[in-house]
């Protein structure tokens, strides 16, 4: 199995985000060992269901676990670019086409307990693809030998190929972006996920802004004033 460098920079600083990622981990472990295998997806493009989806991955190993990460997106990946990936990596669609086997595509990360799928080439029919036998098997195989399998799959209002994944996961995560949908839209993905028999676990709600809510802007004051004194906040 070949390793890669993936430039995962953790802000260590950055307390809300990191405690929400712990909060995330912890709320998914205690949804019980049957949800191993999770697709995070997303209503539009932007919503930072990709950023959400390798942060759960890296929360994850910091526990212990052993976590493989598809990068399903087979449309518009940003794993590559976004972390840096050097050289010419063999993905998902070369497995799920025939063209690479599962040790040729599967990376070992500088992250330990993290290993990774990188999407590949963009294929003229992803949902054909990711509805096949191929990556029934590949999903099956990782669940057994991974504690978790986390999958970054498309915004569900834009394909359906998050739909098709999620009919072959456990459960599924929508990560939501503050004000940018409408309640109207998000119960449309629900009950587009649902409809595959995938167990929702609930949705995360990211790029909120503390500092112009109220709520949270009160709430997030009073606690790190409480518990963190003056340099905590």
């Amino acid at each position: 199995m070949r390793e890669v460098n993936i430039e995962y920079v953790k802000d260590d600083k950055d307390f809300r985000s990191n405690e929400s990622y712990k909060t995330l981990r912890t709320n998914i472990e205690f949804a019980g060992d049957i949800n191993k295998t999770i697709v995070i997806t997303s209503c539009t493009p932007g919503e930072g269901k990709s950023s959400v989806a390798m942060g759960l991955a890296v929360t994850l190993t910091e526990a212990g676990k052993n976590v493989a990460f598809i990068d399903a997106d087979l449309r518009k990946s940003v794993i590559l670019g976004r972390y840096n990936v050097k050289g010419n990596v063999k993905g998902l669609t070369h497995l799920l086409a025939g063209r690479a086997s599962i040790t040729e595509v599967l990376f070992r990360t500088n992250i330990s307990g993290l290993h990774i799928i990188f999407s590949g080439l963009v294929p003229p029919n992803p949902s054909e693809l990711l509805s096949g036998k191929r990556f029934e098997q590949l999903i099956a195989f990782l669940r057994e030998h991974y504690d978790y399998v986390i999958v970054d799959a498309p915004p569900l209002g834009s394909v359906i190929d998050a739909a098709v994944v999620a009919k072959k996961c456990d459960a599924a995560v929508i990560v939501v972006q503050q004000g940018k949908v409408s309640h109207k839209f998000i119960q449309e993905i629900k009950m587009q996920i649902e409809k595959t028999g995938c167990n929702i676990l609930g949705v995360v709600l990211n790029k909120v802004d503390y500092d112009g809510n109220k709520y949270y802007g009160k709430y997030y004051g009073k606690y790190y004033g409480e518990y963190y004194g003056a340099e905590g906040e």
